[in-house]
């Protein structure tokens, strides 16, 4: 089980840096539709600041039911990129485990004595992204990272 998103395996994580804003920055930004808003969240100096953005906007009226499908469609879109697809490819059938001590048990898991206890949102899309890569036949060499 890969369960922290530290080190080799910061990649899977959502602020891990991309060629445009995080991964983070676009979830943020698509909590709100106001332009404004948006704009100021994608230029957010780092991915705590796009959280933080993230959580003083007004709430698209069809949040709830969306949030889900908007991180699993920017995860697929992350995972488009050959190099981050090949390391995602190279966690083989590990389970991956967003644990954290921020206290997310949503999108991953927090640790309640020896067991680590939430509904892991994010890894669930990971593994399923993971699949989907797989599927498509996609491979490139371990040399290659």
């Amino acid at each position: 089980m890969i369960d922290r998103f530290i080190n080799q395996y910061e990649f899977l994580g959502n602020f891990y840096p991309l060629p445009h804003p995080t991964l983070e920055h676009h979830f943020q930004a698509a909590k709100t539709l106001d332009p404004i808003k948006k704009g100021e969240i994608m230029a957010a100096s780092s991915p705590n600041e796009a959280k933080k953005l993230g959580r003083t906007v007004k709430l698209r009226p069809d949040w709830e039911s969306i949030k889900n499908k908007v991180m699993e469609d920017l995860v697929r879109w992350k995972f488009q990129d050959p190099v981050l697809a090949n390391k995602l490819l190279l966690t083989g059938n590990e389970e991956l485990m967003e644990g954290n001590s921020h206290g997310d048990s949503i999108w991953g898991c927090v640790r309640n004595g020896d067991a680590w206890v939430g509904e892991n949102r994010l890894g669930k899309i990971l593994m399923k992204v993971r699949l989907e890569v797989r599927k498509k036949g996609v491979a490139w060499s371990q040399t290659s990272l």
